[in-house]
């Protein structure tokens, strides 16, 4: 038998931490001309943002800031902050990328947390911050970016920092910056929502990073040089490592400050966009758009969706507007997307009911992913690929998150048994497709059954004037608990709850229909996800 081992050592010459960081220097140098962002009157290639990206890992590092550190940002999806996502790990440092949305007192308890070194913010988000850094603990070195887009309002705003083209100045594009020592190094740091408590920060390795990205362009079926427009917020799960996806393939990064329907047609017109991400509010957002406002687009667009999957009547209308949708499914813990519903062919000539059914299945894994089940949480058994039977979503691999920073027994939990436990319900398809049916936390328990909430609200989601609506459990001295619905209702349409009971009552099993209708405006997270835990806690309050 051959001896592989002997006089084989691993080596430089044959072996290389993985690394997104080296997708920037292969671009710059196949395609320095190639044109890498566009914002407002901002146009610069590859050379250029290599060169700034370089700079920036070069001023931080002369301040200091190396591997290990943490640089936190408060930024909307600008050119800042994309040369944030090579720039700080080119630095050896690890990149916070924190939600804009966030209340001062979480952005406190985030750098602190992260032992934030630096921060770069934007003028917008200057006041929270203000607040925030008064709470923190930290005295982390403030970067101010002035966006000429940023609100008028917000133009005199100064947290008394060091301006971000001042901080370039300081760097030099020519700086040999550090690959990482080893490819589990991390890269960035992303914390979770906090809904059951204080927000856990999810740290992500270059290897994972690296993986996904590819992973990405693979199931985004990313051609050469796309452009793509930045829908997906760059703060969530590091825009689902769009940042370097798009930059492995040289393509064009539309950045946009805010969703907003008429500047998203013109850009998709003016810029040729070929691929953007989003909840499925963003497509909401895209339909409603006035049609005076919309823009004739010269080809497809591919639009990849995580969340809740799209009714059949918001898919007929993205196809007959020009986009063809991918589904997706994954968490923070997994790098954003890790999971794809795979389209087939032979679907298309399926009814659109049909489709829609296919459609709403999360699907197989990503070819950067290495395992993915639906397990018995107790036996740790995989569960029969019947459709039917329910088990919980498991993941294993290198697209998931090297753990909790500073919470062991976290990390320990998430990982119990070798998988990831996701804490999402699911079914297993006898073609091995998942389909999520809930949340462990949102399966509503009516005198012993078991309701899925998104199988009330696939129900409701069928009647024309529903726009959004998300079921919860509210508390019932005789069921132990009920479905209760609270639904959002198309601009201009009407309904009462009666009606839409009555509507439900057709579609299900009488004890999964809502007891109770609430008509209101959904609460959202800024990546359009639907805070189920507030709407949870009205049920309970009546």
């Amino acid at each position: 038998m051959a001896d592989y081992e002997a006089g084989l050592p691993r080596n430089a010459a044959n072996h290389q931490p993985l690394t997104p960081l080296l997708f920037l220097e292969r671009a710059a140098q196949v395609h320095p001309r190639q044109p890498a962002v566009v914002h407002g009157a901002v146009r610069r290639d590859y050379r250029a943002l290599r060169d700034r990206c370089v700079r920036l890992a070069h001023a931080l590092t002369r301040r200091g800031i190396g591997r290990g550190d943490t640089v936190a940002a408060v930024l909307p999806n600008i050119p800042e902050m994309l040369e944030c996502h090579y720039g700080v790990p080119m630095a050896g440092a690890v990149l916070n990328t924190i939600n804009t949305r966030l209340d001062a007192a979480t952005i406190a308890y985030i750098l602190d947390h992260g032992e934030a070194k630096a921060l770069v913010v934007d003028k917008e988000f200057m006041p929270v911050v203000r607040v925030a850094l008064a709470q923190a603990s930290v005295r982390p070195l403030v970067i101010e970016v002035d966006d000429p887009l940023a609100p008028a309002a917000v133009k005199g705003e100064t947290l008394g920092g060091l301006g971000y083209e001042a901080l370039l100045a300081e760097g030099d594009a020519a700086f040999a910056w550090p690959m990482p020592r080893d490819e589990w190094d991390a890269i960035t740091l992303n914390y979770t929502s906090g809904t059951t408590g204080k927000p856990k920060g999810v740290v992500y390795h270059h290897r994972g990073a690296h993986l996904l990205a590819i992973g990405n362009v693979l199931s985004a079926e990313m051609g050469r040089h796309p452009s793509y427009l930045w829908t997906l917020p760059m703060f969530h799960c590091n825009g689902w490592c769009f940042p370097w996806t798009v930059t492995a393939q040289a393509g064009l990064h539309v950045c946009l400050r805010a969703v907003r329907g008429p500047e998203m047609w013109r850009l998709m017109a003016e810029e040729g966009v070929t691929n953007m991400c989003g909840a499925p509010i963003v497509m909401a957002t895209l339909l409603n758009t006035p049609e005076e406002e919309k823009r004739p687009l010269a080809h497809q667009v591919k639009f990849i969706v995580a969340g809740a999957p799209p009714p059949e009547a918001v898919l007929a209308a993205m196809r007959e507007a020009g986009f063809a949708v991918c589904h997706v499914y994954g968490l923070t813990e997994c790098y954003g997307p890790s999971v794809v519903n795979e389209w087939h062919a032979e679907w298309d000539a399926r009814p659109a009911s049909e489709q829609a059914a296919l459609m709403a299945r999360q699907g197989v894994r990503y070819l950067a992913l290495e395992g993915l089940d639906v397990l018995d949480p107790v036996s740790m058994a995989p569960v029969p690929a019947d459709g039917a039977t329910l088990g919980e979503v498991m993941m294993r691999g290198n697209v998931v998150m090297k753990g909790y920073l500073k919470d062991e027994a976290a990390t320990g939990a998430a990982f119990k048994g070798g998988w990831f436990h996701t804490g999402d319900l699911a079914v297993k398809h006898p073609d091995g497709y998942i389909q999520l049916k809930d949340r462990s936390k949102d399966i509503i328990i009516s005198g012993g059954e078991n309701i899925s909430s998104i199988e009330v609200e696939d129900a409701l989601y069928r009647h024309p004037a529903v726009a959004v609506v998300a079921v919860v459990a509210k508390p019932d001295e005789k069921w132990g608990e009920t479905p209760c619905a609270f639904v959002e209702l198309k601009p201009g349409a009407s309904a009462t709850a009666e009606e839409l009971i009555a509507f439900a009552r057709q579609h299900l099993a009488g004890f999964k229909v809502p007891k109770q209708i609430v008509f209101a405006e959904l609460p959202k997270t800024s990546t359009g996800k639907i805070q189920k835990h507030i709407l949870r806690a009205q049920a309970r309050g009546g």
